[in-house]
């Protein structure tokens, strides 16, 4: 039997400057968990309460950062789609007010074989919106295919597009992404995505981060790190490495 759910969080700032969670609603698969995140953030782990998104499943997270309020998402475990009676929908929906901050960092989404998933993701930031944004792919888990997945991420800011991308993997992707061109053989793909205003005075300039992985300024007061590797360990400590780079100090306290 299918699932349909959507999970709801919504961060505020009270009056004594603090971000509180006005909205925490679990649905499903999707258990929602508040825990502790260096000051000024509000924290929440996504505890996935059942094997999910099987095949015909259709599951959403809702996040909201309201006005002034700092709040970083995290995931206990990594998300794992799974063979099912057909085709499973991943949605994510990130609002980000002014003067707020999200740090959307869950851990990686692994397309086991058999499994077809679209996940997508839109982002909607203010004009003195900040956002670090991770998202990582493992294409099979150890010594097997990939599923056929399907990603888009879109990000807007102040209305006007930002990033709009998707990519395809497996069964039914169009030729060559896994050739020299795209993957080259790699099984791990991700990227990080940091929003910052000040970016738009001091942008970050291109660079290679190592032999697989680059560091690319965008259009606006943003930086996109794309990276693959040969595993979901290495790609993190290239992801990691690379958010040191971009936001120093501020970076340690915020990983997961």
């Amino acid at each position: 039997m299918s699932i349909v759910a959507t999970a709801r969080i919504r961060a505020a700032r009270d009056g004594r400057g603090s971000t509180v969670l006005p909205v925490l609603e679990s649905d499903g698969p999707l258990a929602l968990r508040r825990t502790r995140a260096p000051a000024p953030y509000a924290g929440v782990t996504v505890v996935g309460a059942m094997s999910a998104p099987l095949g015909g499943d259709r599951l959403a997270v809702e996040a909201e950062v309201a006005c002034g309020a700092r709040l970083t998402v995290g995931a206990a475990a990594a998300t794992v789609a799974l063979p099912g009676p057909g085709p499973a929908r991943y949605d994510v929906r990130l609002t980000v007010d002014e003067e707020a901050e999200l740090r959307w960092l869950p851990e990686q989404l692994i397309s086991a074989r058999g499994s077809e998933l679209r996940m997508t993701t839109t982002v909607e930031l203010a004009a003195t919106a900040r956002l670090v944004f991770r998202e990582e792919q493992v294409l099979g888990r150890h010594g097997e295919s990939t599923g056929a997945l399907t990603t888009r991420l879109t990000v807007r800011r102040t209305g006007r597009p930002l990033l709009d991308q998707e990519l395809g993997y497996g069964p039914g992707a169009p030729g060559g992404w896994d050739g020299p061109a795209v993957l080259g053989g790699h099984r791990a793909v991700g990227q990080l995505l940091i929003v910052m205003p000040e970016f738009e005075e001091k942008p970050m300039a291109a660079r290679l981060l190592g032999p697989t992985a680059v560091l690319t300024p965008l259009a606006g007061p943003a930086a996109l790190v794309t990276a693959v590797a040969a595993d979901a360990r290495l790609l993190r400590g290239v992801l990691d490495e690379a958010m040191e780079l971009v936001l120093g100090g501020e970076s340690a306290a915020q990983r997961s």
